[in-house]
């Protein structure tokens, strides 16, 4: 053939192959405190987690939707971890299993699962499963071959926060044989960086003599699980259903310390036995070391206020483990839901106190990590987050954000599948603490359970307010309640600790604690909350109406939201009054 023959042959495949690609996700700059530092080598190794589209994702989530509705014919039976792969249509009592008509949930179709598997096997490329319900596999690659087969740029990034430097894309495509059957290839335009426990700084303050009382805006006021339950009646009466277990997640190599929850339980709770502890759970090799000095603060605060809250529910600790545990927290979350996917008999209630901006995330990457909680929500699962411990503004730490009246929402608390737990401070009445994380997300819509609750505050809002956020966003968080010096123990010293991560473990507790009783009458337990407290429960809360989220680090002055009669996204619908939420649990 001849050369200038050749080149135009040349010139043709190329242009099909630009041709043939489909943008899939784009980002127009680094986020805040990335650094690029130049192309990533083109031989160096990188693994991709691929995620495969669910064959019927909207019908899961109908299905959710009906099972959560009060009032709905199917309220409350919800699914089993094969239903939620997979579900029966139509089936007759005498038809054989091989005539059964199946439609996936979760699970990939056969044409999703085909077309991938062809796409690997023609670029040389061995995919490998990753999750029980086969919608995540990876594949291993040169980034040179990543940057061909995606049209991508990975380039190496530093940010201080990060003990090495991560490799990411500010593109990524997707050949058109693809499209329609990935919904996410990651790690690619994802850019979260460790920290993502959510506490104010400033906290971790030694506790000082006798507390004043349980007030906890009197500065020498020390809240223990004795001041809870009095202020919201939350009952010490031990539980009995130990098939309802609570389950508290832990990232970034937080470990709870055995030792340090019988010293806790001695200090604050010495009817429960010393001896009580928790079961853990790992994933991703994840440990859970007792040495001194290896205690978390977060993992601490979570098993010793959900232990000493709910009184005799089985407690859980998930560590989380590896590298993915440093340096990308999306991965993380992914395992999780992927490791409860696989348990046939899950946890009832999940917690965690984590998060990070949301903007951070991408949208590809969150709407996959919330449709995984929409999976768990399926099979009865209350999963609960901290809204965030930055006011308006993210997860921030510092004051160079005060100024900035763009409003930064954090995730995953503005997952509309999750429960998301504000904070407040003080007594009769409680207020608005002015780092409790809340607003309006920017990926995802109003959900549907709320819609007249977030309309009701959006009247409430000025016309000339300063603060910029999607007022068509879901809004959150979806309630609140005490968030500041919460006397607990780590590595042995007693200390003070605050902020929504606070809040979340003492919410979940109670929802445990309120299934325990379902159960114990043959009743299902609450499962995916959002639909009941917007509706039948919205009544079992004490409004907090005074308020205003401008963040820890910024003057009060600083744009935010205000708390408001009824919702509002700093407090959600206020805070629990237990004999009235079970009340409306058991109706």
């Amino acid at each position: 053939m001849a050369f200038s023959k050749l080149l135009t042959v040349l010139s043709i495949v190329v242009a099909a192959s630009a041709a043939s690609m489909v943008l899939h996700e784009r980002r127009t700059a680094v986020p805040s405190g990335f650094v690029r530092r130049g192309a990533a080598p083109a031989s160096e190794m990188i693994t991709l987690r691929v995620g495969l589209k669910s064959n019927d994702a909207g019908g899961l989530e109908a299905k959710l939707r009906s099972i959560s509705s009060p009032g709905s014919s199917d309220f409350r039976q919800w699914l089993s971890m094969d239903d939620v792969r997979a579900c029966i249509l139509n089936p007759v009592s005498d038809m054989a299993d091989e005539q059964l008509q199946v439609k996936t949930f979760t699970q990939p179709s056969a044409d999703t699962v085909s077309a991938f598997d062809a796409f690997a096997s023609a670029n040389g490329l061995v995919p490998t499963v990753i999750s029980p319900n086969r919608d995540w596999v990876s594949i291993t690659l040169p980034v040179s071959k990543a940057n061909k087969l995606f049209a991508a740029e990975f380039d190496v990034f530093t940010h201080p926060s990060l003990k090495d430097s991560i490799t990411r894309t500010l593109s990524v495509s997707l050949p058109s044989e693809l499209v329609g059957h990935v919904d996410v290839i990651h790690p690619t335009t994802a850019f979260v960086v460790p920290n993502t426990r959510l506490v104010p700084p400033g906290r971790q303050i030694s506790a000082r003599g006798p507390a004043a009382s349980c007030n906890s805006s009197d500065p020498s006021s020390v809240v223990t699980p004795t001041c809870l339950q009095e202020l919201y009646g939350i009952p010490t009466t031990p539980a009995t259903q130990s098939s309802n277990t609570l389950l508290a997640t832990g990232y970034e190599d937080e470990w709870a310390q055995s030792a340090d929850l019988a010293q806790f339980l001695k200090l604050v709770r010495p009817d429960i036995p010393p001896s009580t502890t928790f079961t853990l759970l790992t994933t991703d090799n994840g440990t859970n070391p007792q040495s001194p000095g290896d205690a978390g603060f977060e993992a601490n605060l979570d098993i010793q206020y959900t232990v000493g809250i709910a009184t005799g529910v089985p407690v859980e600790f998930l560590s989380v483990g590896g590298p993915l545990a440093l340096d990308d927290f999306p991965a993380a979350l992914f395992d999780t839901t992927t490791f409860l996917d696989g348990i046939a008999d899950p946890p009832t209630v999940m917690t965690t106190s984590y998060g990070f901006t949301e903007s951070f995330f991408g949208l590809s990457v969150a709407t996959k990590i919330c449709n995984g909680y929409m999976a768990l929500g399926a099979r009865g699962i209350s999963v609960v987050f901290a809204s965030g411990d930055g006011g308006v503004r993210g997860n921030h730490d510092s004051t160079d954000v005060c100024t900035n009246n763009t409003f930064m929402p954090v995730f995953p608390a503005s997952c509309p599948w999750v429960t998301s737990v504000g904070s407040t401070q003080g007594f009769a009445p409680e207020k608005a603490i002015n780092f409790t994380g809340g607003g309006f997300s920017n990926f995802f819509p109003t959900a549907y359970y709320q819609t007249a609750a977030v309309d009701g505050y959006l009247d409430t809002i000025p016309e000339d307010f300063a603060g910029t956020f999607n007022n068509t966003g879901r809004g959150y968080p979806d309630v609140s309640l005490q968030g500041w010096n919460f006397q607990m123990v780590a590595d042995g010293e007693v200390i003070l600790e605050g902020g929504t991560s606070a809040s979340a473990p003492t919410f979940a507790s109670i929802i445990a604690l309120i299934n325990d009783r379902l159960l114990a009458e043959n009743k299902p337990v609450l499962g995916f909350l959002n639909p009941f407290l917007y509706s039948k429960a919205s009544s079992a809360f004490t409004d907090v109406t005074t308020g205003h989220n401008s963040g820890f680090v910024c003057p009060a002055s600083s744009v935010a939201f205000d708390a408001a009669v009824g919702w509002d996204p700093l407090t959600g619908f206020g805070t629990p009054i237990f004999p009235e939420l079970l009340a409306a649990a058991l109706a």
